[in-house]
């Protein structure tokens, strides 16, 4: 069975952080927000975004990146950037994996791209485009996971019609 971690390291928006949760609890996902936090967790627009699925979402936090490492050892780490060279859909994701992303202003240090050049992703975009909205690549890669993973573990068949 597929285990998807969502990490996001030092998120800045409150309105993504929901949403994004809302994405992990579509897709089963595990949260896990790397302080420091540019909201509160109390954050209107957090909860507004995130609805009535925030309480029943799996959410971790950690001190900074040093402590989640620390606590999550295993499984296969994917570094989201523009700059990666592996584009996503052709990058084979593990049984566990944690896709982590960096803060909405500058995304992930360079020192972690640097450290991690195999396991970065990128998402292929239009040449005069900078980045995506984080919620949406969020949902995008989340999405190619399951693809690749049979999406195993979520409801695949819709209504069916009657004769």
């Amino acid at each position: 069975m597929i285990k998807l971690n969502i990490v996001l390291l030092e998120p800045e928006i409150p309105q993504n952080t929901g949403n994004i949760g809302r994405t992990c609890n579509a897709m089963g996902a595990v949260l896990h927000l790397v302080e420091p936090l540019g909201f509160s967790i109390e954050d209107k627009y957090l909860k507004r975004a995130g609805l009535d699925y925030w309480k029943e979402l799996n959410v971790k936090y950690y001190k900074n990146y040093k402590d989640f490492l620390e606590k999550n050892p295993r499984g296969q780490k994917v570094y989201l950037s523009r700059k990666g060279s592996n584009r996503c859909d052709q990058f084979a994701y593990d049984n566990q994996v944690y896709l982590i992303f960096g803060k909405e202003s500058v995304g992930l240090p360079e020192e972690i791209l640097m450290e991690n050049q195999d396991s970065c992703i990128r998402v292929p975009m239009a040449f005069n485009s900078r980045s995506l909205n984080l919620a949406n690549t969020v949902a995008i890669l989340s999405y190619e996971v399951m693809r690749q993973h049979a999406f195993t573990g979520l409801k695949i068949e819709g209504m069916r019609r009657s004769k």
